[in-house]
């Protein structure tokens, strides 16, 4: 009977040892779960804040001074040229230009007086071989003591033998003529130009119209055109 005792008193004892062991492993996974959710957590926390300063860095802007600015409390005028088959294209295509960038130049250089562009395109319709004549004389012709000289050297809405995409390029040479300047006759300054629209790759034809697309090139590159004049702000990741 005794023994019998002693046996079940030992057998509570080691039960009771297992049962804390066991609620003290429990105990110490339990910890270390959470504690690795604590980490899980963090790294997801961490993950998105990257994600966050990288969207706020990408839609940073940027103050961008002028590549040129002999344009203030100037006289100026704009004339744009093209080759003929860019012309038979988009006959409409060097007064929009001209207007257009006129119109920038108006609102945006201090104290600029832009010749009005209906001027020009008259006296170049009526000027045959204008293109020609020495830059000083084209100034004194017009009457102002700046000429921005834009060169359209490509304008097309498609990828090169390809109708059934939109690619949009536009490309230019713009030269400015200083009427008192060392030599009249060339130009000060050159610069090449160029816009794309849209940016988005192998866009298909029945995505758009014409009519936007060409719209949307001449917006783009009448802005990338102005901005050689005045200090302006620009996205500071423009293809992103």
């Amino acid at each position: 009977m005794i023994a019998t005792k002693v046996t079940n008193m030992t057998m509570n004892r080691i039960y009771n040892r297992n049962k804390h062991r066991t609620v003290a492993v429990r105990s110490v996974s339990m910890l270390s779960l959470l504690a690795m959710v604590g980490i899980l957590q963090g790294c997801q926390i961490f993950g998105i804040a990257s994600v966050i300063g990288q969207n706020i860095e990408r839609e940073k802007k940027v103050e961008v001074l002028a590549e040129y600015d002999g344009l203030r409390n100037q006289t100026v005028a704009v004339v744009v040229q093209t080759d003929m088959s860019t012309l038979y294209q988009f006959p409409k295509l060097v007064a929009e230009i001209g207007v257009n960038m006129s119109r920038r130049l108006a609102q945006n250089v201090e104290g600029i007086q832009v010749l009005d562009p209906r001027f020009v395109l008259d006296w170049t319709y009526h000027k045959p071989g204008w293109e020609t004549m020495p830059y000083g004389e084209v100034c004194e012709e017009l009457g102002v003591e700046r000429l921005v000289w834009i060169d359209v050297f490509e304008f097309r809405l498609n990828p090169p033998g390809n109708r059934w995409q939109w690619e949009g390029v536009a490309g230019a040479s713009i030269g400015i003529v200083e009427l008192d300047g060392f030599d009249s006759d060339a130009f000060a300054e050159n610069y090449d130009v160029s816009g794309e629209f849209p940016k988005i790759a192998e866009l298909g034809r029945e995505s758009s119209t014409e009519a936007r697309i060409e719209m949307g090139l001449l917006a783009t590159f009448i802005e990338q055109a102005a901005w050689l004049f005045f200090d302006h702000i620009e996205d500071k990741y423009p293809d992103v």
